[in-house]
């Protein structure tokens, strides 16, 4: 399922599948992305890059091509490797840069950037 709350520039993204569960925030606001993937129990961040990731008003559109039509080609879609190294928890200085949001998906969770 996806939230888009358009007053606070932020996306909500839920995928239940199983242990391939997953919540992604997209806070274009900060400009970051944070996926919290549950099998690992920890939460992968990374910095919004216009080039690749949809501004927030495209966002809905292609959350609505893909409902409708189930099976669409577009240039758009938002893929994303993580190749994770060094975590740590995340502290003070962090919840500033990232936001609200992503402390309150990630808090007590190694991060990943």
């Amino acid at each position: 399922t996806m939230t888009i709350h358009n007053e606070e520039h932020i996306v909500d993204v839920h995928v239940r599948s199983g242990v391939y569960s997953s919540d992604t925030i997209f806070d274009y606001t900060h400009g970051y992305i944070a996926t919290r993937l549950f099998s690992r129990n920890a939460c992968f961040i990374m910095k919004i890059k216009k080039e690749f990731i949809p501004e927030l008003h495209e966002i809905g559109h292609l959350a609505f091509e893909r409902e409708t039509m189930k099976d669409v080609y577009s240039p758009n879609n938002v893929w994303a490797q993580f190749q994770p190294g060094n975590s740590r928890l995340g502290d003070f200085k962090d919840w500033i840069i990232y936001g609200k949001h992503i402390e309150n998906l990630c808090t007590g969770l190694p991060l990943y950037q």
